[in-house]
């Protein structure tokens, strides 16, 4: 193996370096989505609890779920929250569906019909 190979190896320091450069400027990002699903949750676990249907809140609530669906938890809220809303409003929910994969599945979808179509 060449000392080049070597260098541009993901293991090698640089890349550590930028690795550990970018976690530390991502962290304070991904504690304030952390911080917004808590203060989500409640309102969350309410509209499942009682059933509600009205769909000023549902929609709210998923607007600003969907800022922070980017994390397993807001993730986890948002989808429990869709499934909720798909027995009320299936046309409006699917396009909270399209929305998410829109924002935070793009680079995904874009990789996977790029390998499958040459």
């Amino acid at each position: 193996m060449s000392s080049k190979t070597k260098t541009n190896s993901p293991d090698s320091a640089p890349y550590r370096e930028l690795h550990d450069d970018l976690a530390a400027v991502i962290a304070p990002l991904q504690e304030l989505h952390r911080q917004a699903v808590e203060s989500h949750a409640p309102t969350v676990r309410e509209i499942l609890r009682s059933g509600n249907r009205e769909a000023r809140l549902i929609e709210h609530t998923l607007d600003h779920l969907l800022d922070h669906a980017c994390i397993p938890p807001g993730l986890a809220l948002f989808k429990s929250l869709c499934r909720h809303y798909w027995e009320i409003n299936p046309q409006a929910t699917a396009s909270y569906i399209h929305a998410y994969r829109e924002m935070w599945d793009s680079d995904e979808q874009e990789s996977k019909t790029n390998s499958q179509n040459p």
